[in-house]
């Protein structure tokens, strides 16, 4: 295993890097006095867009794409620490180079999966930056946690029309509430009544405007609304009639598109949250030579010290446990890398909030206020402890793997 950064990585690091010094973190306090003024929250400040224009203009575009007819064509393990660095910024930065949750997965699942219509109605402008898109599988009428459970019925008309029907609730859509949303990818069941359970679920695309959609309320993640995001919402389906043309890939390969969907959205995830903890460690040693109290600095305090020195211990294992799985899920694939995206998906977002936390506790007060972005950050690494499977759906299934060997 050799992750040494080639020469592609490095350059693109580099430019990547001031790209964030020169226009990314200025623009931080710039987008939220923008939005402060806007008509609705959701809207989209217009640095944000003055951002997507310059990062395209230098190539740091669709860098999380390995398709290189549609992306940049990196691997796993060259754009992890591209990612990482957005992971500084989290709200400005993924979206601004246009790798940002959930358009990323969705455009993975319409370059996979999608027909060439499909690609060419949604992916590209997607690939664009133009429009937005949310990925709908999360109901609140059941576990969640297991894919199978969703009731969201996808039924295909008797009446000659060759349409599908969608009925359901969904909620905590990621990026619904942004007015350029303009697509969902809906998981429901075509075949509830299927013996293989995992056969039951199929994936169709949903334009935003179509009757019977109703983009109820803006779900909040402790307190935050994430507008940069698009928000997360809760969003009904009423009878909300598509062309049959509008199914992704076959009847009943719902769930293995949402797996291969999940794996690459799970590592990214991940590479992110190191860059969340690298700003909460600066951030901290910044506060700490900063401030006093009872009489010398916070960096002279011994807990201040243990809290740094774990800190970085941590972070350079999770880094480690990352690269080795981006490295093997380009060398065996994700099915061959399923023990470490899940090992990664369990360790780092839990290892990110404890770091976020001593950073705030530092801070003080600051810490939990919007002067700082240490709150939003505890906010957005606890959220991945349940998005994308909950920590304790990961942990039973590497058990019962690491079990099997010795039953």
């Amino acid at each position: 295993m050799d992750f040494a950064f080639d020469a592609r990585t490095e350059e693109l690091r580099g430019r990547l890097l001031a790209f964030m010094d020169e226009y990314v973190y200025p623009a931080e306090p710039v987008a939220e006095e923008q939005r402060a003024l806007l008509a609705s929250p959701w809207d989209t400040p217009a640095v944000v867009e003055e951002l997507k224009a310059e990062a395209r203009r230098q190539g740091l575009w669709n860098l999380f794409l390995p398709d290189s007819e549609y992306g940049a064509g990196l691997t796993n393990l060259q754009y992890a620490p591209l990612a990482e660095i957005t992971g500084r910024s989290p709200q400005l930065a993924p979206t601004a180079l246009n790798c940002a949750a959930p358009d990323t997965g969705n455009m993975e699942v319409l370059s996979q999966f999608g027909d060439e219509r499909q690609k060419k109605q949604w992916l590209e402008p997607l690939l664009a930056g133009e429009i937005r898109s949310a990925f709908a599988m999360t109901e609140p009428e059941v576990a969640s946690s297991d894919a199978t459970n969703i009731t969201t019925r996808i039924e295909r008309t008797p009446d000659g029309t060759d349409e599908y029907v969608i009925t359901g609730r969904k909620w905590y859509i990621s990026g619904a509430m942004n007015p350029d949303c303009r697509i969902f990818i809906v998981m429901g069941k075509t075949d509830p009544e299927g013996a293989d359970i995992r056969r039951q679920q199929s994936m169709v695309l949903v334009p935003r405007d179509t009757p019977g959609v109703t983009v109820k309320r803006a779900m909040r993640v402790f307190g935050y609304e994430d507008h940069y995001h698009g928000g997360h919402a809760e969003v009904v389906f009423d009878g909300a009639r598509v062309p049959a043309s509008n199914l992704i890939g076959e009847e009943g390969g719902g769930f293995a598109i949402a797996q291969a969907r999940l794996g690459p959205g799970r590592i990214h995830h991940c590479m992110r949250l190191i860059g969340m903890a690298e700003r909460a460690i600066e951030l901290m040693c910044r506060r700490a030579v900063a401030r006093e109290a009872f009489g010398k600095a916070l960096a002279q305090q011994g807990v201040v010290h243990n809290w740094i020195a774990d800190a970085r211990v941590a972070v350079e294992q999770l880094r480690l446990l990352v690269l080795k799985t981006a490295w093997m899920m380009d060398t065996v694939g994700n099915r061959g890398a399923h023990t470490e995206i899940q090992a990664i998906k369990i360790a780092t977002p839990r290892t990110v909030v404890d770091i976020i936390d001593r950073a705030i506790q530092l801070h003080g007060a600051g810490g939990v206020s919007q002067d700082f972005p240490l709150a939003e950050l505890y906010a957005g690494a606890r959220t991945l402890m349940i998005a994308d499977g909950p920590d304790e759906v990961h942990q039973r299934s590497l058990a019962r793997r690491e079990l099997k060997r010795y039953v």
